[in-house]
């Protein structure tokens, strides 16, 4: 294997895998079925997708596994798998691979008129009533947070391009990305904008990209992850960080969770002159995020998106009484029979429903993907990338999917299970996740969820009035009710 070339010309192919544990999965991202992303390339991918389109076969001959009884803590007899199934919370999706998986599965900006919360350091800022780009006055510093796919990257990308001068053949801009994927992903679309800029070049700096001690860099923007950024500019001095005039630090909130990459971007950030444009983007801005943001980003604008607002008030909801699974099941079924679904996504609590679920809906005739937390990155793209697409109309997945996934034509969210954290308690950030998967792009949207318990129900009760949003109940039984919320 060859490390990758240092600086390919914008448009050119990014560069081939190096020696790294993520090599793999950068040449699988370049063989999906997304046409941004390139052609299918290689047998395995393939023969991935293939798995998939039998999955309706092969799903009715799952079995689930011999139940076990034994006694709980207080003495009381409890069913157990023989292979106990992991719940959503135990299989918790790593923030670098939900971070690539959402990046390899779009590739078209959308028009949104969601809403934006600004929140000026100055009230005088500019960004109160600015009504032209050149009023902005840049470079200013900016933290900015909104889920995936509202166009952070290009925004950030746009900021770089608009600074540089490719006359100067040195770096000028920097980006950060806490994983290897993440930073070949950013390339491509640094690569995609700048196409008309044949004189700019991009330089990635990754791990296994080897440089000649005291060589310098030409090319006018670097990305690359936080340890071999630091030893560019530090040790090796491949980069003389002051002249960088741009710094962006991407995805916040997958690098504050990767051990050392905080330490190592605040000491790059240390480095930079004082008049240095600094931007931080996140997809989310919990307390952990915010103070990492305050010590890179110095008297920044900042801009949140009200999100929680926004998408519920496009969505109706509605509850469904129901004393078991197999009622479940049924009143699924009478709510497919009654109104018209383009899409559907329908979300478990554990891998073993879902395999359950999807056999029972593929024996009713219909179209069934199935998603679950065992899956490459690379073959959940591909089987996001054909439910987009139609071949597949229910998507049966758990909490893996239920985060910044957008198919305009989903237009039910089911619940099948609650979601619950690992002590019982309501999820209400992963319910608004979830049922924010319809109602997307301003559209109204529909979500449905199952009670089975008076468990059950008391999380319903607790979801709503955290949203302060009535759920409704549906009869599914009642043809004519289920045709009324249709429209």
């Amino acid at each position: 294997m060859t490390s990758p070339a240092v600086g390919p010309e914008l448009g050119s192919p990014a560069p081939p895998e190096v020696h790294d544990r993520t090599a793999t999965s950068y040449q699988y991202a370049h063989a999906s079925v997304s046409p941004a992303l390139g052609t299918m390339a290689t047998d395995s991918w393939a023969l991935a997708v293939d798995e998939q389109e039998a999955a309706a076969e092969s799903l009715s001959n799952l079995h689930l596994k011999e139940e076990k009884i034994k006694p709980d803590a207080n003495g009381a007899v409890v069913k157990t798998s023989a292979n106990a199934e992991k719940t959503d919370e135990e299989e918790k999706e790593d923030r670098a691979a939900q971070s690539l998986l959402n990046k390899l599965i779009r590739s078209n900006l959308v028009d949104n008129t969601n809403q934006v919360e600004v929140l000026q350091r100055d009230p005088n800022s500019p960004l109160y009533s600015v009504k032209s780009f050149e009023e902005l006055r840049l470079p200013q510093n900016l933290i900015a947070q909104s889920q995936s796919g509202t166009g952070k990257t290009a925004a950030f990308v746009l900021a770089m391009l608009s600074q540089v001068e490719p006359a100067n053949k040195y770096p000028q801009c920097l980006c950060l990305s806490p994983t290897y994927e993440l930073a070949l992903q950013t390339g491509k679309v640094i690569e995609q904008m700048g196409k008309f800029y044949p004189e700019l070049k991009l330089a990635y700096a990754v791990r296994g990209n080897k440089l000649e001690r005291g060589q310098k860099i030409s090319e006018q923007i670097v990305i690359g992850t936080p340890g071999t950024v630091l030893d560019w500019c530090s040790k090796l001095r491949f980069i003389d960080p002051k002249k960088i005039k741009v710094f962006v630090l991407d995805e916040a909130d997958v690098m504050i969770a990767t051990q050392g990459h905080q330490d190592q971007s605040i000491r790059i950030q240390r480095m930079l002159p004082r008049n240095c444009q600094m931007l931080l983007f996140s997809a989310t801005f919990e307390d952990s995020v915010w103070k990492f943001a305050q010590k890179v980003v110095p008297e920044p604008n900042i801009i949140k998106l009200k999100r929680e607002e926004e998408t519920l008030d496009t969505i109706k909801q509605y509850y469904v009484l129901c004393s078991s699974r197999d009622e479940k099941f049924q009143a699924l079924c009478n709510l497919y029979g009654a109104i018209t679904i383009a899409q559907a996504m329908i979300f478990c609590h554990t891998r073993k429903t879902a395999s359950w679920l999807a056999a029972e809906l593929s024996k009713e005739g219909h179209q069934v993907a199935l998603l679950s937390g065992e899956m490459m990155v690379e073959q959940r793209a591909a089987v996001i990338e054909r439910f987009r697409e139609g071949k597949e109309k229910v998507l049966v997945t758990t909490n893996v999917c239920a985060r910044g996934i957008d198919v305009e034509q989903v237009s039910v969210v089911i619940n099948f299970d609650l979601p619950v954290d690992k002590d019982g308690n309501p999820d209400n950030e992963t319910y608004l996740h979830r049922i924010g998967r319809t109602g997307r792009f301003g559209k109204r949207g529909l979500a449905v969820n199952m009670v089975d318990s008076k468990h059950s129900m008391n999380i319903l009760n607790r979801i709503q009035e955290h949203f302060n949003k009535k759920i409704e109940r549906l009869d599914t039984d009642d043809l004519d009710e289920i045709e009324k919320i249709a429209n």
